[in-house]
């Protein structure tokens, strides 16, 4: 399946899910969510992204519905656990692509969501996944690392592995096979942790390139190109249409325009069918198998009508999250094939 045929306009979901869905914010209130409702998260920082998305979206649902709801930043491992011991919907789950990313690379703990869980409705995208080298690097351009690999230089790349810092790494790997047959090994993997760890590989020269983020990383694409942090973008992966939908302010002293140089088609990774890898980092709810479906309808009901009336779309913009809500059917039926467009790219380098 080509990657542009799991993307649909983003804004169909909203309309379809509104035809779906009319009923009145007093109906979605009566529903059979009750009580305190406690949100896990795959991440233990509240300050990351997970975090920020997720309190958004889980404080305008706590609104709506009139109840207490709280976000959980427990990690992905304690995220599941709590999730598989509560089928009642007072434990519900957030998180992105790395739930089925870390099952396609083997990472322990991680399962097949789709046959596990429920999966809920996607809420947002995260547009910053980004690559970025040293400012004073002889790669001007990504094309010019797929060209410098190709022709057996070796390139080291840090990134945090298993999961959505891995994907981009995978793509390019792929990209360098198809078009210098064998060089591929050349793209050498620095496995790394945290952001500040690949950054830190960066600042030592213990890496040639790092997988950022424009949320983290912005920052040093300003510095002179004599201090030793100085970075800047080669690639982002997100669509192009993605970041068309960013403020035109773009993040710090970094507008959309100059984002836009970053995807494709300016910056073209080859899948080998035609088309260019991208990838958009989307959040989604999960749920427990066995919860409630009125539970599932409920949030689906309530999500419609807050992403209707508009606000939440502003908020998220604001924190440079790209708003994509798509009630729980459409959502699992696009995430599970997307997870079959990089489970083939994943296969093809191993």
């Amino acid at each position: 399946m080509s990657m542009p045929s799991i993307y649909k306009t983003l804004g169909t979901s909203v309309l379809m899910a509104g035809m779906a869905f009319g009923s009145t914010a007093a109906l979605a209130a009566d529903g059979p969510l009750r009580g305190n409702v406690r949100v896990v998260i795959g991440s233990t920082s509240t300050g990351g992204d997970t975090y920020q998305n997720s309190n958004i979206v889980v404080d305008a649902l706590a609104e709506h519905l009139d109840l207490n709801m709280k976000v959980d930043a427990v990690g992905a491992s304690s995220a599941f656990r709590f999730l598989d011991r509560d089928p009642r919907g007072n434990t519900l789950m957030i998180f992105h692509d790395q739930s089925y990313l870390g099952y396609l690379y083997g990472v322990e703990g991680y399962e097949d969501i789709f046959d596990k869980y429920t999966i809920g409705p996607t809420i947002a995208i995260n547009p910053g996944n980004a690559y970025l080298v040293p400012k004073d690097s002889p790669y001007q351009t990504l094309d010019d690392v797929i060209e410098a690999v190709g022709n057996g230089e070796e390139v080291r790349v840090a990134i945090q592995p298993g999961g959505v810092s891995e994907i981009g790494f995978s793509a390019l790997k792929n990209a360098i096979a198809i078009e210098h047959p064998g060089m591929e090994d050349n793209l050498v993997a620095v496995n790394t942790g945290s952001q500040a760890d690949k950054n830190q590989q960066l600042f030592d020269d213990q890496a040639d390139m790092i997988n950022g983020t424009v949320q983290a990383n912005e920052q040093y694409t300003r510095l002179p190109e004599d201090d030793q942090k100085a970075m800047r973008f080669l690639w982002l992966t997100a669509r192009n249409s993605t970041i068309e939908q960013a403020p035109e302010d773009g993040l710090g002293k970094t507008t959309r325009e100059q984002l836009l140089q970053y995807v494709e088609p300016n910056v073209s990774v080859p899948m080998g069918n035609g088309d260019d890898f991208t990838f958009d980092k989307e959040f989604f709810f999960l749920y427990n198998k066995d919860m409630d479906p009125a539970i599932v309808d409920q949030i689906d009901q309530a999500l419609t009508e807050i992403y209707a009336e508009g606000e939440i779309q502003e908020t998220q913009k604001n924190s440079f999250f790209i708003p994509n809500f798509k009630p729980s059917e459409e959502a699992a039926e696009y995430l599970e094939t997307k997870m079959s467009v990089y489970e083939d790219i994943i296969t093809n380098i191993q």
